[in-house]
Parts: structure tokens; sequence; C-alpha cells
């Protein structure tokens, strides 16, 4: 397997899409986040930011009721979509059925942030997932990757746009393999998956691959040690999901995500400390990030991948 280098090479073969000057909400893509739970009732703050931050037009949360209204004030800038909780403030199975019509209405569906590897949370992934006929950029994260464990892959019928976000233990328990092979393996278990799944594959770790189902693979080795923080996955995965509203493939999404959340982590790591800065603290630096980044490579290069 011959895996690339995700560095700035790369990434000025593989420029974002620009955003026209005069664009407005909607041609910039409209993301519905959904995960939380009365027990991180603020994940989803995280990860809805980060979509905006990156450049989406319009946001989407859904999450457990009693945290909706709490969500909405802190995150004025999206629509609220309040759910039914189960007996242990996870989405209730039920969920699923309010919120397809509202996936229709979106380009980008980011699902799983803040919740929790429950009995009622992966009730609920597994009924949304099975009726979900979708055609935008799905990125499935944290319980929503776990749920899948019990999916069968001949019943998934969403497009190619597929993005999974696994650390290594979720990998370990999405691919029933144990937490050591992983680690002695993880490329090899990125492309396996990819192919699995038909699905772009971040996995994420202190060195990151990305592999798709079409046999592209890259490695990522610009993190920092205090990215190792809670909230930082909702943060990329959010990140990842407002890239690909934006206009961006499933690869190009999760790679520049990659990328730009372990540069921020960098600049963090010198303006705060090398450990200690909050996911939050991420948010801000996003936008000039991937406008320096864009302005700095340039037009693309003449060459090949």
């Amino acid at each position: 397997m011959n895996c690339q280098q995700l560095d700035e090479a790369w990434l000025k073969r593989h420029p974002l899409p620009a955003i026209a000057q005069g664009a407005d909400k909607n041609s910039r893509g409209r993301v519905l986040v959904v995960g939380g739970a009365e027990f991180v009732p603020g994940a989803l703050r995280l990860t809805g930011e980060a979509a905006l931050r990156a450049g989406a037009g319009k946001l989407q949360l859904a999450t457990v009721r009693s945290s909706a209204l709490s969500l909405g004030v802190l995150v004025p800038e999206a629509a609220m979509i309040a759910l039914p909780a189960d007996e242990d403030g996870e989405i209730a199975p039920a969920a699923a059925e309010i919120l397809k019509d509202r996936i229709t209405t979106c380009d980008t569906l980011v699902l799983g942030p803040g919740m929790s590897m429950g009995k009622g949370a992966r009730a609920f992934i597994a009924n949304l997932l099975d009726s979900l006929n979708f055609p935008g950029s799905l990125i499935l994260d944290a319980a929503a990757l776990v749920s899948l464990r019990d999916f069968d892959p001949s019943r998934w019928r969403v497009s190619k746009n597929v993005i999974f976000t696994p650390h290594h233990g979720e990998m370990a328990a999405l691919s029933g393999l144990p937490i050591e092979e992983i680690k002695a393996r993880p490329a090899a278990i990125a492309a396996e998956m990819a192919v699995r799944w038909n699905a772009v594959i971040l996995l994420k770790g202190d060195i990151s691959y990305l592999a798709t189902a079409e046999g592209q693979y890259l490695v990522y080795e610009g993190g920092c040690v205090g990215l190792g923080t809670g909230g930082s996955g909702d943060v990329l995965a959010g990140l990842i999901g407002g890239l690909a509203s934006r206009g961006a493939t499933a690869f190009q999404a999760a790679a520049w995500g990659a990328w730009i959340h372990g540069k921020a982590g960098n600049i963090l790591a010198e303006t705060i400390g090398e450990v200690g800065f909050l996911a939050r603290e991420l948010l801000p630096v996003i936008p000039a990030l991937i406008e320096q980044t864009m302005r700095t490579l340039g037009p693309p290069e003449d060459i090949l991948p």
C-alpha cells in the first residue's frame, strides 16, 4: 500500500472549491447535525459551530428536547429540532421518523457527536440509517460508527459521499477487531473498512490514516498532543461537514478537515500551551486558517495526484 503524505503539496493539487463573491447562504450548503444527549448537552455546539466556521451557509441542530432550548441560545445562528429522549437521556429510537423530512432538505448530515453507545442510541441510529436514502454528504462519528457493527452493509443505501471518523477504539468496535490489531496495522484496516462500507475512512490518532474504496491513501502526521482532549473530535466532524457542504468531495473534505484541525491545534499549542487548550478554542482559528492556506497555496499545479 502506497500512502501519500497529506501535506501542502497534496492540498495544492486538491484545492477546496472557491466560494464566489455574492454567494448566498443556501449555495454554501445546508448542514444538519444530529446527536447530543442530556449527559453532554453542549457537544453539538462544537460540531455545529465548526461547520459554520468552515464555510457552511445554514445550520440545523437536532438533539434531545431538554437540551434544545439552551443549545439554541448558545448557537443563535442555528435552527433547532427538539427530539424525544429515552429513559437514559439519549435520543429516542422513534425520533428517526421526525428527522426523515428534515434530512431531505439538507446537503450534509453529521450524525453521532455527543451520543452514547447505549441500546437506545443504537436503535435510533439503526432506525435512521435503515430508512435513509440520502444523496448528500454523510459524516458518521462516535456512537453512529459503533452502532454500525450490527448493521448489514448490503442495506447501505446512501451516496458515495460518506465519511467515517473513528478513533482506534471506535474502529475496533466497528470492525470487531482487537484494538491492538488496529494499532498494529492502521493503514490496512482503514483501507479494508473503506471497501467494506464504500466510504472514506479517516482513522484518527497521533498519526491519522485516510482511505477510499477506490484505493486512495493518505497519512497525516501533523497533529499535536493537545488535540487529544474532550470535544476535539466533535470539532473535526463539524469541520469536515462544513467543507463538504461548500462543495468538497468526501475525500477532499476529510483530508482538508484533518489538516486544518491539526494545524489549528498547533497554532494553539504555540499561543496557549502544548496541552491544556480547549476544543472550543479551535473554532475561531478555523476561518482564517482555511483562507490563508488557500491563498498561500495559490492555483493548483498541473500535475497528477
